[in-house]
């Protein structure tokens, strides 16, 4: 059973093997005091080693024999790894086929065997347990488990040691691991706590069973944020969040891209999508933070540089950064200077043109200039759009 005793346990255990990662106090919203909680610079790149690390601390001498099995879309299966080489045995980690290769590879660097499972995280879990079965592994469960959510837990206490006074605790919910143990260690010290979760949108499998009363499976799952995509809640921690949580909010997958390209910029910071979902649920108004002092958990930076890179892009055109417009205008020479005159003199940068001469919407005489633009803001978007009608042309945006 968990208890608060056997948290504090986690504590001692892991001080020798988790870094204590400092409160970042943040800019990023007006109105409340923000902090970050950086797990992401944990050693494994997330705060997964902390449960597994707890968890395969207390098995027996005849389990760590066995060998150890787990599943996961890639944090968890780090942590596994890393504990499993520290405690001298031998690990295998069921991973899905579409796990970031920089998680695949750092799992194997960590010495762990590993097992590509087609599908998602619960493809890879149903395919552990036969392993489980088949070669008597010991198997560690990535959340549905009290030994790895009293490890999770730690990370609960550490915000209390350092902002005692905190009102506001955000964590990312996949499994639910996490924010159970967060849940449990706040308010089993300071009950008054408020503790919400967030999920993609693609991926609110917590959402739902919270709403339903029970468990609820999704018949799929979407998302950027590969650390958080789990059809279905484990029981254990179903409960607790059902218990503990004073809410589950969902974000999309822009406000994620959004709140992953703000940490860079501001804080020069790598998430991943899950470790960005609580600062994305913060700075699009999902949580009441007005006037409090608020902790975000960043929960992971093991991002795929390719996802990153496209996740920027995106990033960009959900703040105003960047933009595609279409201009209208007549064929004729001098037509694209006055056009890029134009938004030159209102700051903007023209970083890429097509020029379209045939297409059915088109007067016989006119063209279509499509232009990607970089941008400060939203409101220099329409500062040069305005800019282009007052000139006599007709612009439109198109986001395409």
């Amino acid at each position: 059973m968990l208890t608060i005793d056997k948290v504090y346990h986690a504590a001692s255990v892991l001080k020798d093997v988790v870094r204590h990662t400092e409160l970042i106090p943040s800019p990023l919203v007006s109105g409340c005091k923000l902090y970050l909680k950086p797990e992401n610079l944990q050693l494994t790149g997330s705060f997964q080693v902390r449960g597994a690390a707890y968890k395969i601390s207390q098995l027996s001498d005849e389990e760590k024999a066995r060998g150890v099995i787990a599943c996961s879309a890639g944090n968890h299966a780090q942590g596994v790894a890393l504990a499993a080489t520290k405690y001298g045995i031998r690990s295998l980690i069921c991973l899905p086929e579409g796990a970031p290769l920089m998680k695949v590879e750092a799992t194997k660097g960590y010495g762990a065997d590993i097992c590509m499972v087609p599908g998602v995280y619960d493809d890879a879990y149903k395919k552990a347990l036969e392993l489980r079965d088949e070669c008597d592994y010991t198997f560690v469960h990535p959340f549905d488990d009290e030994n790895v959510i009293a490890g999770q837990a730690t990370i609960g206490l550490e915000i209390l040691d350092e902002l005692a006074d905190v009102d506001v605790i955000v964590a990312a919910i996949g499994g639910g691991g996490l924010c159970s143990g967060i849940a449990f260690a706040a308010k089993s010290i300071r009950p008054d706590i408020k503790v919400y979760g967030v999920q993609a949108e693609g991926a609110a499998s917590m959402v739902r069973s919270v709403e339903a009363g029970q468990i609820t499976r999704l018949p799929g799952v979407k998302t950027i944020a590969d650390g958080i995509a789990v059809k279905e809640p484990g029981e254990n921690t179903f409960r607790y969040c059902s218990q503990l949580l004073d809410g589950v909010v969902t974000v999309s997958e822009d406000e994620i891209s959004s709140a992953i390209l703000t940490l860079i910029e501001k804080h020069k910071m790598i998430a991943e999508g899950a470790g960005a979902a609580p600062v994305a649920a913060v700075l699009f108004g999902k949580i009441p933070v007005e006037g409090k002092k608020v902790v975000c958990v960043v929960s992971g930076g093991n991002i795929d540089v390719n996802i990153l890179s496209r996740v920027i892009k995106r990033g960009m055109v959900m703040s105003g950064r960047t933009c595609n417009i279409c201009v209208e205008l007549p064929d004729k020479p001098g037509q694209l200077a006055e056009v890029s005159k134009i938004i030159s003199d209102k700051g903007g940068n023209v970083v890429w043109v097509h020029h379209e001469r045939t297409s059915e919407m088109m007067d016989v005489n006119g063209c279509f200039l499509h232009l990607r633009l970089e941008t400060r803001n939203f409101a220099h978007i329409k500062e040069i759009m305005e800019a282009l009608a007052d000139a006599g042309f007709q612009p439109s945006e198109n986001n395409y």
